[in-house]
């Protein structure tokens, strides 16, 4: 059995043009394999905006206004029909610290969608260093040898020795943070 696309659901409205809230070609390319199925022909830009969060955004309130903060933002910089944000960031567990990121997607009439990505453990050594202060991309370059490791696979992609990459653990999450866009009825009030 075939099921048919969102895009083809006739309470779904055309999007013509997404812009997401940060220029990391990860954040912007996991927008892009989300919304493929739903808007191919939209146009997917990243527009660098601030966060209005801390540089390494601890727990999942921090993170999440972080994300609805460069979604709003970068939305309005770009007059789009849609603005995404995600943040990175790192949480206090009983299964000690762990990495997440939580993804908001927002229209001009204040519908909005929320959601968050898988959590995946910190190693030790890692966790310590991000606790004494450290921010995790750059503590994750001088593991690596690297600069910018959280433009390519991240840190996700390095603990998962390449199965997860960033921008895939970040896509999945975008689609769920698109339900109220592409199932409405469901959301309705």
């Amino acid at each position: 059995m075939t099921t048919p696309s969102p895009a083809d659901a006739p309470d779904v409205r055309p999007m013509k043009e997404i812009a997401v809230g940060s220029a990391n070609p990860a954040k912007i390319e996991a927008v892009r394999a989300a919304v493929a199925g739903v808007w191919p022909e939209a146009t997917v830009r990243g527009i660098s905006v601030p966060s209005g969060v801390s540089a390494m955004p601890t727990g999942d309130e921090e993170c999440l206004a972080g994300a609805r903060n460069r979604a709003r933002a970068a939305r309005e910089a770009a007059g789009a029909d849609l603005g995404v944000g995600m943040e990175g960031g790192v949480a206090h567990t009983t299964a000690g610290l762990m990495l997440l990121g939580w993804v908001a997607v927002v229209d001009g009439n204040g519908v909005e969608g929320v959601s968050s990505t898988a959590r995946l453990p910190l190693p030790a050594p890692i966790a310590e260093r991000v606790l004494a202060g450290e921010e995790l991309g750059p503590v994750m370059d001088d593991i690596l040898g690297v600069e910018k490791s959280n433009h390519r696979g991240g840190a996700i992609g390095a603990l998962t020795a390449g199965l997860v990459p960033r921008a895939d653990a970040f896509a999945m999450a975008v689609l769920y943070a698109l339900s109220p866009f592409v199932a409405p009825d469901f959301y309705a009030e």
